[in-house]
């Protein structure tokens, strides 16, 4: 784990050296620092993930669990969808978000937006199919 946590430490301060801007592998996409708390652990985390904005509403913002294609669901998934909200940080802004699941055709169409715009989404679908559907969890500003 401390790789991980290596490798998420080094975004983290990228991303608020650079007003929420990131490069390598990340450079150009939109980055956002999820703020949660272990539900098991109770311990604080902030985790960086890439967002997709909703085109309607400047509120809300999707993010995907999709852990690189793995069996499982990242942590932050369920601490997430345990507390029912969160705080994000989104450029230099910080705030609280509600947070709730999309499923259906609307899951579906938002998955395959990111997708399209960053094909590594698909890669990851691919590794999963048959295993897990990847999460889509819609983050709105409270």
């Amino acid at each position: 784990m401390g790789e991980y946590d290596d490798w998420n430490r080094k975004i983290i301060d990228e991303f608020r050296a650079n007003e929420g801007k990131v490069g390598g592998n990340f450079e150009g996409a939109p980055m956002v620092l999820l703020h949660h708390r272990g539900r098991k652990t109770g311990r604080e985390n902030v985790t960086p993930t890439m967002y997709l904005p909703d085109e309607q509403n400047p509120d809300t913002i999707y993010v995907f669990a999709s852990k690189a294609g793995a069996p499982s669901n990242p942590a932050w998934y369920y601490n997430l969808t345990t507390a029912g909200q969160a705080q994000i940080e989104c450029g230099t802004e910080t705030y609280t978000v509600t947070v709730g699941e999309v499923t259906g055709a609307d899951r579906d169409r938002i998955y395959a937006e990111q997708a399209r715009r960053y094909p590594g989404f698909g890669e990851y679908e691919k590794k999963t199919a048959g295993v897990r559907t990847i999460p889509v969890l819609a983050l709105h500003r409270a």
